[in-house]
């Protein structure tokens, strides 16, 4: 694990006990801190108790605390431990700043740390895909796959230097000070997590907050313009050195994206140029990276090719929780030809626990639509809004129920779709267990021997397990 000298003999308190919680904790035991923790559930103290001090920090005076490690998931804008460390001057801070402390201790690396509403982990694990396939040592970590302090700290190559690829969401930036990356990045803003802010500007400068604490000679990259990214990309362009701050040149990939299986429409267009702006930078030869994003696969649940049936390809896409994550899925498959004559393709399954009134910019991409099958709590509302608007709507409630009727449907060259662009928790855990149980009812046509797995142009030996977790 990564742990750092430094904190021998410091003091911390930690608050949350899920994965990034306990992985701080047990890099600062290793590393000699004093440590209490605390969980409101016993089953995340169990492996503490012994070790460490477990007390409520509520209940604690924190005199003489160089730190409270909070998990991201703590509302610092309602829960009261923000006032009670205050009152005794010690600094909230998260498991990606205590990173930033043991990077002193680190052999020789740099940090790309990139932020923003849609595509952040599409992007972070594309950049890890292909610093992989180029023989950089690279670590793959923060708001994706195994929390950073949990995880064994790089070797660097034979040019004396590994890559950690952070995924940052704007929780883990508030609770950061001194993250100084070598490379940042901004994929877009859109609103989002506003229960947690007071209001659009001030979760945008949260996001801001990631360029504030790099150097102006360290490289920023922006994937979208559109206000408000756009004001921040002017704002660091001013900042620092000459072309240290670039947006990514989609234009220049536009024309390659058919080769790349796992990264249509738009939106990947947008994470892939990130990407490459990030790893050339980097050092990787374009060679290098076009022969990777030809062999990137889609992460779970993020326009996941489950399978193809008689030319249908069914496509998972539960992690589009709100209406402009599933516009850009939708803008992927244009209709083939004139629309007046039955071009469109997609069969659009929609619904769950919606967070926004109306269509947002899904309405935008409608004439991409050749049938709707609502579903959910918000599947009545849907069914209304697209009436009329595209040349089918089918109420369906059930995803399962969704699923036979568009199986059905679908002619050669069709897409059904799974965007919801609603939260899953009217019917579901979370989005993951919605996009499994898709994924499971795509099976059973592959069960019954009619539907084969989505080809790649790449065998299970070229893909590194766990590199995309």
């Amino acid at each position: 694990m990564i742990s750092k000298t430094a904190f021998s003999n410091k003091s911390y308190s930690v608050l949350g006990l899920a994965r990034s919680g306990a992985a701080a904790a047990e890099a600062l035991l290793a590393s000699g801190a004093k440590v209490t923790v605390w969980d409101r559930q016993d089953v995340a103290r169990a492996p503490f108790v012994g070790r460490c001090e477990v007390a409520d920090p509520l209940e604690m005076d924190l005199t003489g605390f160089d730190g409270l490690v909070v998990s991201p998931g703590v509302p610092l804008n309602r829960h009261p431990i923000a006032d009670h460390a205050a009152k005794f001057g010690v600094p909230i801070i998260g498991d990606i700043e205590l990173f930033a402390y043991a990077r002193g201790d680190l052999p020789a690396h740099r940090v790309v740390g990139l932020t923003g509403t849609n595509g952040k982990s599409t992007t972070v694990a594309l950049i890890h895909h292909i610093l992989t396939m180029a023989g950089l040592p690279t670590l793959l970590g923060g708001n994706i796959g195994e929390p950073i302090m949990g995880q064994k700290a790089l070797d660097p190559n034979a040019n004396g230097t590994g890559v950690y690829v952070l995924e940052l969401s704007s929780y883990q930036i508030d609770l950061s000070q001194e993250l100084d990356c070598e490379v940042t990045a901004l994929t877009n803003i859109t609103p989002d997590h506003l229960d947690r802010y007071d209001g659009f500007a001030a979760y945008t400068a949260s996001k801001a907050r990631l360029f504030s604490m790099q150097n102006e000679g360290g490289l920023a990259v922006f994937g979208s313009l559109e206000a408000p990214a756009g004001a921040i990309f002017q704002a660091e362009s001013v900042r620092r050195e000459e072309d240290r701050a670039v947006a990514a040149d989609l234009n220049a990939l536009a024309g390659s994206q058919h080769e790349w299986p796992s990264l249509q429409g738009p939106h990947n267009l947008e994470n892939a140029a990130v990407a490459v702006a990030i790893v050339e930078e980097l050092g990787v030869a374009p060679a290098q990276w076009q022969h990777a994003l030809k062999r990137f696969r889609s992460l779970p649940h993020r326009m996941e090719l489950v399978c193809e049936e008689h030319g249908v390809t069914f496509v998972n896409d539960s992690k589009a929780t709100n209406t402009a994550s599933s516009a850009p899925a939708l803008a992927a498959y244009p209709p083939i030809g004139d629309i007046r004559d039955g071009a469109r393709r997609v069969h659009w399954i929609v619904g769950g626990l919606a967070k926004e009134d109306g269509l947002g910019a899904c309405q935008q991409m409608l004439p991409n639509i050749a049938a709707a099958y609502t579903i959910g709590e918000a599947g009545p509302r849907f069914a209304d809004l697209l009436d009329g608007q595209v040349p089918n709507v089918e109420r369906c409630e059930l995803v399962c129920e969704a699923v036979a009727r568009a199986r059905k449907a679908a002619r050669p060259g069709d897409v059904v779709l799974f965007s919801p662009a609603c939260a899953s928790f009217d019917q579901f855990r979370d989005y993951e267990n919605r996009g499994d149980h898709f994924r499971k009812l795509v099976g059973v046509i592959a069960d019954e021997g009619d539907c084969e797995p989505a080809e790649f142009p790449v065998t299970d030996a070229d893909y590194i397990k766990g590199e995309v977790a």
